[in-house]
């Protein structure tokens, strides 16, 4: 069945995965381990809340892991951290670089504040300006570049090659996802009962590093990975088993990439239970739920995991469902564009 892990080999441990990747180079349990006892100093964890309203809308025994309240307001903070506490000297010294659509790059520009590093980030031109002021207000360089996620990246990638930079893509970095996995961590201790755990899908980090948590610490738990159909990439490439390009017109920045990465592909088609697709009505409708039901403010990536629970509802109904708020990092254009202005009568 697709999620398992390969026949014969448990987990913790690592898979036998094809490729290029050698077999040490991907986090299990134990790196998220020593990734929670890294960034404890730093961040602390974030409340997982049951909402009596959201119980009775999607008949299930409902949690949400709010990673809106990380200091940042997204959860990639925590490999930010993670991974910029590891850098050698002369990474340090050089400066780091990456490409964002915004979550990601606030996740380095904090941890860069943090370890005394310069950031440079790279983000499309049309980028959440929320996020955009966050990372300026952290330090960081701002550097706008292309349509979307993907063009900023390949340019971050040159000028990264061309300046000397530690460049840090927001996907092919174990250090990344097991810090991530920390709050999967979090969500198993704080309730043991749970049965499934949604998580958002952009480039795969957070999946791959819930996956690897709950295949360690239970294997019978479900972890089901959620995207835009708008930007379906690391869908079609986990169905595929190989990467592919796809469109990219969702309105959810944190879901929109039209490539997919290696390293989260490669932990996800090992042990993701299931992945699934959400229309952008689906979202639009999730996120105003979250903000109504739960008084958070949630960006439309975050309620992704809401989304796929209200477009399926007799797949979780009855069940004990985690759903991951990935971030709450909404502008206020996006804000007045969930609730339009009433037309006629």
């Amino acid at each position: 069945m697709a999620g398992q892990p390969s026949s014969g080999h448990g987990w913790p441990g690592t898979p036998v995965i094809q490729g290029n990747m050698t077999a040490p180079d991907l986090p299990d349990l134990a790196d998220v381990l020593a990734a929670r006892a890294r960034i404890a100093p730093y961040l602390r964890p974030t409340p997982l809340h049951g909402y009596p309203a959201l119980d009775a809308l999607t008949g299930t025994r409902l949690r949400v892991k709010h990673e809106n309240h990380q200091p940042v307001g997204a959860f990639k903070v925590r490999g930010g951290v993670n991974l910029v506490s590891r850098l050698g000297t002369d990474e340090r010294q050089r400066g780091v670089a990456s490409a964002s659509t915004g979550n990601h790059g606030q996740s380095i520009a904090y941890a860069a504040n943090l370890f005394g590093v310069r950031a440079t980030i790279f983000v499309p031109e049309d980028a959440n300006p929320v996020k955009v002021e966050s990372m300026r207000a952290l330090g960081a360089d701002i550097v706008f570049h292309g349509r979307d996620f993907d063009d900023a990246r390949e340019r971050c990638e040159k000028v990264s090659a061309a300046e000397g930079y530690r460049y840090v893509h927001s996907g092919n970095e174990p250090l990344l996802i097991s810090g991530v996995g920390t709050y999967a961590l979090e969500i198993l201790e704080d309730w043991p009962e749970a049965e499934v755990i949604v998580v958002p899908v952009g480039g795969g980090s957070g999946a791959a590093g819930t996956a690897i948590v709950a295949r360690a610490v239970r294997p019978s738990i479900e972890v089901i990975g959620v995207q835009s159909e708008a930007a379906p990439a690391a869908f079609r490439s986990w169905q595929a088993g190989e990467l592919v390009t796809a469109a990219n017109t969702t309105f959810a920045e944190g879901l929109a990439t039209r490539t997919a990465f290696d390293l989260p592909q490669r932990i996800m088609r090992e042990l993701l239970t299931d992945f699934v697709l959400v229309s952008e009505e689906t979202l639009a409708e999730a996120a105003r739920t979250m903000i109504e039901k739960t008084r958070n403010l949630v960006e439309p990536a975050g309620a992704a995991a809401l989304a796929a629970v209200l477009a399926d509802p007799a797949r979780f109904a009855g069940r004990s469902v985690a759903i991951v708020c990935s971030g709450g990092n909404i502008s206020p254009a996006q804000l007045t564009a969930l609730w339009p202005a009433h037309r006629g009568p």
